[in-house]
């Protein structure tokens, strides 16, 4: 048995201290003394102590003791906290959300005080640890637009961060869709720019004008418009789900900038494509425009023989009858040359999403004052292609071409501006003159009483004109060196009955009867609902 001594009164609380600190340590069954006593060593109890824990459960112990606790909800009265280092002035979300270290694009959430991107919340990820190591403790799954507060865990439910979600995934109801075109909208960035909704740049990362021209074509077409702002396309691939977004961040109100960056969707694009169509290589606005309507429509779950199966076809589709007569050339008794056409006239039915616009050849000599003559020619007379009369030869066949009833409620016109040899590139510098309102497709349609009636016009009007610049690429560049090509498109604004000129990061209004004075390359004309004949002014 243990030998006690007595002790002092006055030592009596000391006692009482140690001995409660040493009673974790001690051994079940052993006695526990009373606060007048002290416990002398004895050999016995030496010998009872616990052998050492083994490395694996001591190592398990010391991560349990280390992981932080996860917080289901915010403590009462700190549901703010950490919101007021949120900066807005750093956040874009238009580029490709991919995790700034691991480049993953699982379960991505973006940082909203510095903007970068991080992959999971959980207490090994990678958010998780920047948190730790620069006190960034707040936010946003890029996916579902929940916001969380790490290293705690628990989500935040703040109002005054709706701005915020709205940017990062712009939604809209019908009724504000709707308005787009009736009413004149004014809006202001965070460092206070106005800018206009669906007017706004697009940022030129390297090459990728030619595809900021047509994105902004579309999305001032109204039922392509609305179609992609107002489905859901959750179930969709992502090269739908991605022109979506940057149509719908084209004409956010809300915007914290004036201009948006197209990186998210020329990524998936360049993928798609095999990188025909990069960021960093200049491509052909009409063979994007083309391959892009094409991939959207079999996106959307369009058929490749079924027409009208996707809102593309809807919008842009229609009936070209293609008339053909074989050529053939005879030597008669003077062994002269005959050309003889076949009695046979072979007719197609072809549909098409696009029409090409032929220009006549540039004229090959100077005027008196050593200059180039640009000509001028009329969009009608270019049309009169499909006129079904004018015979255009091709290799050993003559073609006509009429179009057919129904004609589309949009056209595409491509003005045929390039042509390529084995030696050259060669561009045709002819300006083609229009006006913006009042085309008559009547003449170039086969007359139908079914659809239309016979000897009436069909008024189609502009609503977007792509246009080519040629720059050279150096100030002491030679004569007949290759030339740089630039792209800009002026739409129409409906509200304020107003053009607007957008070449990458510039916007700037311009008048509608200067239009055709630069070298147009595709045009969108929409089909007048009531048949009228509108004023030009």
């Amino acid at each position: 048995m243990p030998s006690l001594k007595r002790k002092d009164r006055s030592a009596e609380s000391t006692t009482i201290s140690s001995l409660s600190s040493e009673e974790d340590q001690r051994q079940p069954g052993t006695p526990t003394p009373n606060s007048e006593y002290e416990l002398e060593p004895s050999p016995k109890r030496m010998k009872t102590d616990q052998p050492p824990q083994d490395e694996e459960s001591e190592e398990e112990d010391r991560e349990v003791n280390t992981r932080a606790p996860r917080q289901e909800a915010p403590l009462e009265g700190y549901d703010d906290l950490y919101l007021d280092t949120v900066d807005r002035n750093v956040l874009d979300f238009d580029f490709e959300k991919l995790c700034s270290i691991s480049l993953s694009n699982i379960n991505v959430y973006a940082c909203l005080v510095c903007g970068k991107y991080f992959q999971g919340r959980g207490p090994k990820s990678h958010a998780y640890f920047h948190a730790l190591e620069v006190n960034h403790h707040v936010y946003i799954n890029m996916q579902t637009q929940k916001v969380y507060v790490l290293p705690e865990g628990y989500e935040v439910k703040s109002k005054s961060l709706d701005d915020i979600k709205f940017v990062s995934d712009p939604r809209y109801t019908k009724e504000q869709v709707m308005a787009l075109d009736r009413q004149e909208v004014t809006a202001w960035t965070l460092s206070g720019k106005k800018y206009i909704p669906g007017f706004i740049g697009m940022n030129n990362i390297k090459d990728n004008d030619y595809f900021n021209v047509v994105v902004q074509a579309l999305s001032h077409i109204p039922p392509l418009r609305n179609y992609f702002m107002l489905e859901d396309f959750s179930a969709k691939p992502e090269l739908v789900k991605r022109f979506s977004i940057l149509v719908r961040k084209i004409w956010n109100p809300r915007a914290f900038k004036s201009h948006v960056s197209p990186h998210e969707l020329l990524q998936e694009i360049s993928l798609r494509s095999n990188k025909k169509f990069t960021l960093t290589a200049q491509s052909d606005p009409v063979e994007f425009l083309s391959w892009f309507l094409n991939n959207l429509h079999l996106a959307l779950g369009g058929s490749k023989t079924k027409p009208g199966s996707s809102i593309i076809q809807q919008v842009f589709q229609g009936k070209l009858k293609v008339e053909s007569q074989a050529i053939t050339a005879k030597a008669d008794a003077g062994d002269r040359l005959r050309f003889e056409e076949a009695a046979e006239v072979k007719v197609d039915v072809n549909r098409f999403l696009m029409l090409t616009l032929d220009l006549p050849p540039a004229p090959l000599f100077q005027d008196e004052l050593e200059k180039n003559i640009i000509p001028q020619i009329p969009l009608t007379n270019i049309l009169a292609k499909y006129d079904g009369l004018r015979a255009q030869e091709q290799l050993n066949t003559r073609k006509r071409y009429r179009l057919l009833h129904p004609l589309p409620p949009y056209l595409l016109f491509h003005i045929k501006r390039f042509s390529k040899n084995k030696f050259v590139s060669e561009r045709n510098p002819t300006i083609v003159t229009f006006d913006a309102r009042n085309l008559d497709m009547a003449p170039y349609v086969e007359p139908n009483p079914q659809y239309h009636r016979p000897g009436e016009p069909i008024w189609y009007d502009l609503v977007a004109n792509i246009v080519h610049e040629a720059v050279r690429g150096r100030e002491d560049s030679v004569e007949g060196e290759e030339e740089k090509h630039a792209w800009k498109v002026q739409m129409r604004d409906r509200s304020r009955e107003e053009w607007v000129q957008t070449q990458d990061l510039f916007v700037e209004k311009t008048q509608k009867e200067l239009l055709y004075l630069g070298e147009s390359y595709l045009q969108v004309w929409e089909r007048r609902r009531d048949g009228k004949k509108k004023s030009t002014r």
